[in-house]
């Protein structure tokens, strides 16, 4: 249960550095590549909840903790769990397709936007090394064990 406990908090963790980059690149540039971080607009059923501020954060967190999660079992099962490149390559080039929503929806930012899609795609990269180095850090565990 401990490794289990320990990946819902990098969740959190990485998940709140990456709201916060993304909050000062939008503070610093301007560009509104932060308000994917928090579109539910383009999901079915949830989209009911679009205009509610707390719903937004709170759907971005559930989605950091079972993207941690989800990857570091999968990753475990093939004994990658401790290397650096899985979690770069899929949650940075994961995060550039998912970028691609925007297509879907009337909110920022635009599907064209190439610096929206760069920050975007930066934060992520920040935030899968973030991940990997405190699964690294504070994660030891010899069986997927929930």
């Amino acid at each position: 249960m401990k490794p289990f406990m320990q990946l819902i908090g990098i969740g959190i963790v990485s998940g709140s550095v990456l709201a916060v980059l993304m909050l000062l690149v939008h503070i610093l540039t301007g560009n509104e590549a932060y308000v994917l971080l928090y579109n539910v607009d383009y999901f079915p059923v949830i989209h009911v909840f679009q205009d509610s501020v707390l719903f937004g954060i709170f759907f971005h967190y559930v989605f950091c903790i079972v993207s941690v999660i989800g990857l570091y079992y999968v990753l475990f099962f093939f004994h990658w769990h401790y290397h650096l490149w899985p979690y770069v390559l899929i949650y940075t080039v994961g995060s550039g397709l998912l970028f691609f929503l925007t297509l879907l929806t009337d909110k920022p930012p635009a599907a064209d936007d190439g610096m929206a899609w760069f920050y975007w795609t930066a934060s992520h990269l920040v935030f899968s090394f973030v991940v990997a180095w405190m699964i690294r850090r504070f994660v030891r565990t010899t069986s997927p064990a929930l």
